[in-house]
């Protein structure tokens, strides 16, 4: 994380419910092996992922520590935008690390962990019918549940940056936004919210 305390993200609740939202996030483990997937947050100290069974990260994972790494949205800042003299190109960016030690899930909490998943991204995909693993063939879905492992992890630390300009003067804060608003107006619009 950004070793300025200016950016630090110091609020554990926000910065969960941003992974929550987020989702998709970077796990490293001891190798160094890096792998991709969806987490849910089940508690303020704990979040789950399921990885591929042949994934060769996954055999490393059972009783190590790990960091998931959950990028938002990020860019590019020219120097131009501040409207100032003697300025550089940055980026940025929003970013939560959680540490800590993984645990192997069993059957009956890996089926849940799919079934929480599911439910929660169906629900971003309203108005469309929910789907659920009852629309499988008989059979299907424990077919498929033996080529995965899931894994929960203890949240010992959690690290978050929001680096959005907060070490600028408002002039620049507001030249950069605009500056970007074209390019990434979720970004933007982040910047001016941490004007406030």
């Amino acid at each position: 994380m950004h070793p300025n305390r200016a950016f630090a993200w110091d609020d554990r609740e926000e910065a969960l419910a941003f992974v929550a939202e987020i989702a998709f996030c970077t796990i490293c483990v001891d190798g160094p092996f890096v792998a991709h997937a969806p987490v849910v947050v089940v508690a303020p100290d704990r979040l789950r992922f399921h990885l591929a069974r042949g994934n060769r990260a996954t055999a490393a994972m059972e009783g190590a520590r790990a960091v998931v790494s959950c990028l938002g949205p990020d860019a590019y800042i020219s120097p131009d935008w501040y409207g100032t003299p003697d300025q550089v190109g940055t980026w940025n960016y929003l970013g939560v690390e959680a540490e800590g030690p993984l645990r192997r899930l069993d059957e009956r909490e890996l089926v849940g962990l799919l079934d929480e998943l599911s439910d929660i991204h169906e629900a971003r995909l309203a108005p469309k019918p929910s789907w659920t693993r009852a629309k499988m063939a008989p059979g299907r879905f424990e077919a498929m549940l033996k080529a995965i492992v899931g894994f929960e992890m203890t949240i010992e630390e959690l690290r978050g940056t929001r680096k959005l300009g907060q070490h600028k003067s408002e002039s620049e804060r507001d030249g950069a936004s605009q500056g970007l608003e074209p390019f990434n107006p979720a970004l933007a619009a982040l910047m001016r919210e941490a004007r406030r």
